[in-house]
C-alpha cells in the first residue's frame, strides 16, 4: 500500500475519503511523460464497499493513479443503496474532471448517467454497464458467456438430472443479469435440471443466510452455482455448518480469490472463473482522459476458466 494523504468528508447523503496519491513505483499504465503534468479529480461512485471485490476494485484504482501525485481521488460508498450512489454520482459529477462507478441497477442509474455524460462529464463504467451507449468508456467482461460455461459445466457434473441452487447477484445489475442469462440458456440443454435461485448479493453473510433458509426448508439441491465467489465460500460455511461436506457436490464460482483456489484444490470447489476488477484499466483510461487522449469506447478484460488441474498455476485476482 503506497503512502497517501487522506481526507474524510461526512455528510447525510455522503461518506468518502480523498486521496492525494503519492508516487510509489507502479505499472505505468499511461505510457511514458511526466508524471507530474498529469492533474485532475477522478471520483468513483463505488456501489459498496462492504464487498471485499468491490473494495479491491477501488484499490486496484488507487494503485493505477499512485504514479500521479497531482491526481486526486475522491471515492464514495453507496452502501448497496441505489438511491444514495446516485445521489453520489450526481454529486461527484459536479466537482470531479472524470467519474468512474459501477452502477447497482442498470434500469435506475442509467438514464442518470447518461444525463452526465451528455453534459459533457467524461464516464468511466467499471465491470457493470448501462443501457445505451452515452458513457466515455466500459471496462467489461463476457459475463454471459462465463455463466454459459458455468451451466454447461454443471449439466455434465451432474449428468443432466437434479437440482442447483443458484446463488445470485445483486438483482438489477448487469453483471447478475448476463451471468443469470448464460447459465440459464446453458441450462436449456438439461430439461431435467431444475434451478432454485436465491439473491445473496455477492455477499458471503447473505449467502450464508440464503443456503440456510434452503436448508431449513428441506428443498434438495445437488449442485450450487455461486455467481461469485465470495457468496461460494459463504455457500460452504453453511453446508460445513449443517453437517454436510462441500465435497460432496459441484460448486462452482466466479471472481477466483485465493478462498477459491484454496476450495479448488482441497476438493470443495469443483470450478471458479478469473473475474478481474479492471480498476488498473479504469485508472490508465482516467489518466488518458485527464491527458486529453481519446479512449477506446470499450475495454475488454479477459477470464480464465479455473480448475483443481490448473489452481496452483493461476494467480487468485486477490
Amino acid at each position: 500500500m503506497f503512502p497517501y494523504i487522506l481526507t474524510l468528508f461526512v455528510s447525510p447523503l455522503v461518506l468518502c475519503w480523498a486521496v492525494l496519491a503519492h508516487a510509489q513505483p507502479a505499472a505505468n499504465l499511461a505510457g511514458n511523460g511526466d508524471v507530474n503534468a498529469v492533474a485532475g479529480r477522478v471520483g468513483f461512485a463505488q456501489d459498496t464497499l462492504a464487498n471485499d471485490w468491490r473494495l479491491m476494485q477501488v484499490k486496484d484504482v488507487e494503485r493505477g493513479l499512485a504514479d500521479y501525485p497531482n491526481i486526486e481521488f475522491i471515492v464514495t460508498d453507496g452502501e448497496g443503496s441505489i438511491a444514495l450512489q446516485a445521489q453520489q454520482i450526481r454529486e461527484l459529477a459536479d466537482s470531479v474532471d472524470v467519474l468512474i462507478t459501477s452502477p447497482r441497477s442498470e434500469a435506475v442509474l442509467s438514464k442518470i448517467i447518461s444525463r452526465i455524460h451528455a453534459q459533457g462529464t467524461p464516464v468511466i463504467l467499471l465491470s457493470r454497464g448501462i443501457h445505451g451507449d452515452s458513457y466515455t468508456s466500459f471496462v467489461y467482461a463476457q459475463n454471459e458467456l462465463i455463466g454459459q460455461q458455468a451451466g454447461e459445466f454443471m449439466g455434465e457434473a451432474i449428468n443432466g438430472t437434479g437440482n442447483v441452487l443458484m446463488l445470485q447477484g445483486v438483482p438489477g445489475a448487469s453483471v447478475t443479469t448476463e451471468r443469470t442469462q448464460g447459465f440459464m440458456a446453458a441450462m436449456g440443454a438439461y430439461p431435467d435440471i431444475q434451478v432454485i435461485t436465491k439473491v445473496a448479493n455477492y455477499l458471503r453473510a447473505d449467502s450464508i443466510r440464503a443456503v440456510r433458509e434452503v436448508l431449513a426448508n428441506q428443498t434438495a439441491f445437488d449442485a450450487i452455482f455461486a455467481q461469485s465467489d465470495s457468496m461460494a465460500e459463504g455457500a460452504r460455511m453453511a453446508l460445513t455448518q449443517a453437517g454436510i461436506d462441500p465435497s460432496s457436490l459441484p460448486i462452482v464460482g466466479i471472481d477466483y480469490i485465493r478462498s477459491a483456489r484454496d476450495a479448488l484444490l482441497n476438493g470443495q470447489q469443483s470450478l471458479s472463473f478469473t473475474y478481474p476488477t479492471g480498476g488498473q484499466e479504469g485508472a490508465e483510461l482516467a489518466v488518458r482522459l485527464l491527458k486529453g487522449e481519446t479512449v477506446p469506447k470499450r475495454v475488454e478484460v479477459p477470464f480464465i476458466r479455473v480448475t483443481p488441474d490448473n489452481a496452483t498455476d493461476v494467480e487468485p485476482i486477490f
